[in-house]
């Protein structure tokens, strides 16, 4: 992964101000403060319970558009689960001044599970299991559609080889033998919702409860086993454990050993995080580990 890449259109305060302006003008006087960036939006703080999401380049525009779209479809499921979503409180077009959709949504409590000791995560697993449970029903057709995520995994064969193959031989060769088996099982035969890029730094909780899942611009209708990887990328055994058999029968083994494929494959990819995500670095070794563990556990 190449570092982030420039931003082709900034705005300083006063220009988030004019763009809230142009749709709230009520809340463009509320304290505002620059929250973070990163690769596709910047984050605004506005007043106590509110951000606003802004894309940075063109190539995020349509992910904006995405949680516009589906988010509405999907919040309710999942607040009935008892965990949030940047559901837009104001859906923002381009103006003018600004050629992209963006949007003002809720400040949701909580912190990144990226970092956190993964022996603490266990507590909400079957929080989470719950949560993918809602979300995993059957999209609409007109979906948004992604050519990266939730995909058969012959699509992406070629270019995940690619990234395992620049990896250290010790780390390499188990989880390409790992990517080869979900590749020998059966394909899925569902295409459900979903969030298309279920990581920790994706998951917020607070205390010992998951409180929110963010970041759907890249939702989109798909195998579940792209998200059910979140079971190597956010627990140790034990947490797995808990996770997979908090969502019963829902899923069957050709789905798991489907989502422990994707799993390194996510692995493989962020394990070549660029130079400042050393957090997203750590995250694909760490899943790594955890995948030529349990490889071990498993063999004769």
């Amino acid at each position: 992964m190449a570092d982030s890449p420039a931003a082709e259109r900034t705005l300083d305060e006063r220009g988030v101000r004019e763009l809230i302006g142009t749709v709230a003008p009520e809340l463009a006087t509320l304290a505002l403060s620059r929250f973070g960036e990163g690769w596709d939006n910047v984050t605004w703080r506005l007043g106590a319970d509110l951000a606003v999401r802004i894309p940075r380049r063109g190539l995020a525009a349509p992910l904006i558009r995405n949680e516009q779209s589906a988010l509405p479809l999907l919040a309710a499921a999942l607040a009935a689960e008892g965990v949030r979503t940047p559901l837009p409180v104001i859906a923002g077009a381009p103006t003018p001044g600004f050629p992209w959709p963006w949007s003002i949504v809720p400040w949701l409590p909580g912190h990144q599970a990226l970092g956190l000791p993964r022996r603490d995560n266990t507590v909400w697993a079957a929080q989470l299991a719950s949560a993918l449970l809602a979300l995993h029903r059957p999209a609409p057709e007109d979906a948004p559609s992604n050519p990266a995520r939730g995909v058969p995994l012959t699509m992406r064969d070629e270019s995940i080889r690619l990234r395992l193959a620049d990896l250290p031989l010790g780390i390499a060769g188990p989880l390409s033998a790992v990517w080869r088996t979900g590749l020998d099982v059966a394909p899925a035969i569902e295409s459900v919702w979903i969030h298309g890029d279920l990581h920790p730094g994706n998951i917020l909780v607070a205390g010992d409860r998951l409180s929110a899942l963010i970041d759907f611009g890249d939702v989109t209708a798909g195998d579940p086993a792209y998200d059910l990887a979140a079971a190597w990328l956010a627990f140790d055994a034990e947490g797995r454990h808990v996770f997979r058999r908090s969502t019963g029968r829902r899923y069957d083994d050709a789905t798991w050993i489907r989502a422990r494929a994707w799993a390194a494959a996510i692995a493989a990819i962020l394990c070549h995080a660029s130079d400042d995500r050393d957090d997203l670095r750590r995250l694909g070794h760490d899943t790594a580990v955890e995948l030529i563990s349990e490889t071990a556990l498993r063999a004769p």
